[in-house]
């Protein structure tokens, strides 16, 4: 045998070539870095804010501005780019492939955020229009209620021809009296 196919019989000799079950864990050479969701999430945000401003649009001009101008104008020792552009592209491609996942990432957490406001929204509305409803039907009972009721205008009104058809038979009264002793 190989050495090779020796090492593969030992490798395999702990495994089992099983494929329902698991393998063993491998020893981690670097540490795992843990980053909360929220907080990576808040990071995106602000970055997808700066990059959002006008500031950073003008300086980012500024900067390709300064670039193309130094590697045009200085001496050809002390240029850094020393193809056309090649490194500013290599920069600017880099910068793109990076905030692109985080403008998205940025997106998706306020489609969230507006997902939760519109659920609110939603709710709040219902309720209102339940109390609207609820206040609408106790109002209408009210006025059934109250067309039961006599109204002070109503009572006023009763009065007045109440003293009217009494003084109506005091009048008649009156004449017929009258009449009666002549």
């Amino acid at each position: 045998m190989s050495e090779r196919s020796e090492r593969r019989s030992a490798a395999r000799a702990g495994h089992s070539d099983k494929l329902d079950q698991p393998q063993e864990q491998r020893a981690r050479v670097l540490p795992r870095i843990t980053l909360s969701q929220e907080a990576f999430g808040v990071l995106s945000e602000q970055f997808a804010r700066l990059m959002g401003t006008a500031g950073f649009i003008i300086g980012m001009t500024v900067f390709v501005a300064v670039w193309v101008v130094w590697n045009i104008a200085a001496p050809v020792n002390l240029r850094f780019d020393e193809f056309p552009f090649i490194f500013l592209t290599l920069m600017l491609s880099l910068q793109a492939s990076y905030a692109a996942p985080l403008i998205l990432l940025a997106q998706n957490r306020q489609a969230d955020r507006d997902r939760v406001t519109l659920e609110q929204d939603r709710a709040r509305d219902e309720r209102n229009l339940a109390d609207t409803e609820f206040l609408t039907r106790e109002v209408a009972s009210l006025r059934i209620a109250l067309r039961e009721q006599a109204t002070r205008d109503f009572v006023r009104s009763e009065l007045r021809n109440l003293l009217e058809e009494l003084e109506e038979r005091s009048l008649i009264r009156g004449e017929d009296e009258a009449a009666t002793e002549r």
